[in-house]
């Protein structure tokens, strides 16, 4: 069985996933390469990372999952915001449409990561409205807590994630 792990990482939060991923990965007929470097490259198992924007991935993903076809299909991926089942079902469901229909659907793996710290400095201005207060307070401690992120617990569970998604191949 060949793999392809390929990933976009802004901030290296995804990277630090694929890579583990890449690692739980049996054998050696296995590759990972970043979405930039991605050429093409054919495989029979595809794991597509990468990190959330706004709750769905960026072009080049929805681009290079809309090429393949008759293909098994795992996505993973990072989000600064939430930590939340009802918030990944919400980006699984907005990522996985463009996942050809010939294509395999497998299963998806989301954890947190860091932001970087002018998204922070966004969130400490004080609002007027103590509703949108409230909201700014619960931003800023959904930062610091994503700030440890990725963590040895979500890179144990990235290698649960392969081993789940190996078994539904055989």
């Amino acid at each position: 069985m060949d793999y392809m792990v390929l990933y976009s990482s802004k901030t290296g939060n995804t990277k630090k996933i694929a890579t583990e991923i890449f690692s739980a990965l049996p054998g050696m007929s296995k590759d990972m390469q970043s979405i930039e470097e991605y050429k093409g490259k054919d495989a029979d198992i595809y794991f597509i990372g990468f990190w959330v924007n706004r709750g769905t991935c960026e072009m080049s993903i929805i681009d290079a999952m809309s090429e393949l076809h008759g293909k098994k299909i795992a996505l993973f991926g990072t989000c600064g915001m939430g930590n939340s089942a009802e918030y990944y079902r919400s980006i699984e469901q907005k990522v996985n449409v463009w996942i050809p229909d010939d294509c395999e659907y497998l299963g998806i793996f989301l954890c947190q990561g860091k932001m970087p710290m002018q998204v922070r400095e966004s969130y400490e201005i004080p609002m007027e409205d103590p509703r949108q207060e409230a909201c700014r307070k619960r931003m800023l401690h959904n930062f610091d807590e994503a700030l440890f992120h990725p963590n040895e617990e979500d890179l144990a569970d990235a290698r649960e994630f392969v081993g789940r998604m190996l078994e539904k191949e055989n």
